[in-house]
């Protein structure tokens, strides 16, 4: 296995500036989604702003993906590309959004609800995100991976017999976007990469509401579910420390807008355990 980074206070300083920016990236989208609204659109708003904070789009140009954020609807899990097809009343959108400043990557992603959802829909939002805070609160230092994924598996996939996708993984991130170790969200607790202080990872549950298989369509990159039954996605960045895991991202700025939002759907307020590094 690849040699894993682990940060020094100042490189975790200058991750977790690139997250600030993406943090209030996905606050300005969260202040105009509506339906009627498109991918492409908030697509130029994030990478405006991204740029007006003198920071790159990570996403765009990665392995030639063509744009600044992945916008994965409904049945989409992941790496949707932005396209031309308005939003609509009960739509999930999943919003992926990575940048990097002075060399350094961070990597969020939030579901919104557009208008009144459903309560499956509603249920599945609220455990997928949950089950984040179940995975970071196992990201203890001289815990193991396994035990990470262990949490959010028990949750989503035990608990509340959700599908937990296994064939893609949350991450180390730092000087690349995609670093060791992978953080898969299911595993068995005690087994995998011992966990040290310095390592900064992605947690990024990706949940359906049926079953956990997965498709790829012919786009090259939109990943979708293989019953074509929706699916949620929430990521933060962390780093872990003596004291506990710290997350780097921030989705409160987000969640503000929601609740100033009238075509948006106020779920669940995060949990305070996590509030971002000062």
């Amino acid at each position: 296995m690849p040699d894993i980074y682990y940060k020094t206070e100042d490189e975790i300083s200058l991750i977790k500036e690139s997250c600030r920016i993406i943090g209030e990236t996905l606050a300005e989208i969260a202040k105009v989604l509506k339906p009627g609204m498109t991918g492409l659109q908030i697509d130029k708003i994030a990478e405006d702003y991204i740029r007006s904070q003198n920071a790159d789009p990570a996403f765009k140009g990665f392995h030639g993906f063509p744009a600044s954020l992945c916008v994965s609807v409904n049945e989409q899990v992941v790496h949707g590309i932005p396209n031309k097809i308005p939003f609509e009343v009960g739509d999930i959108v999943s919003v992926d959004c990575g940048v990097k400043k002075n060399g350094f990557y961070g990597d969020s992603a939030f579901t919104f609800a557009i208008g009144e959802i459903s309560n499956d829909l509603a249920r599945l939002l609220t455990v997928t995100k949950e089950s984040l805070y179940k995975g970071i609160e196992a990201a203890v230092v001289g815990s193991r991976v396994g035990d990470i994924g262990f949490a959010v598996q028990q949750y989503a996939e035990v608990e509340h017999g959700f599908g937990i996708v296994r064939d893609l993984v949350g991450h180390g991130l730092g000087r690349s976007l995609h670093e060791p170790p992978e953080i898969p969200n299911y595993g068995r607790r005690g087994k995998g990469v011992v966990l040290r202080e310095g390592l900064v990872i992605a947690i990024e549950p990706m949940v359906n509401l049926g079953v956990k298989d997965i498709k790829h369509l012919k786009d090259g990159w939109t990943i979708v579910t293989k019953d074509e039954l929706p699916s949620a996605h929430y990521e933060h960045t962390l780093v872990l420390t003596k004291e506990g895991p710290i997350t780097l991202s921030d989705h409160s700025l987000i969640e503000e807008e929601i609740k100033k939002n009238e075509n948006l759907v106020q779920l669940i307020e995060k949990s305070s355990i996590f509030a971002p590094r000062n």
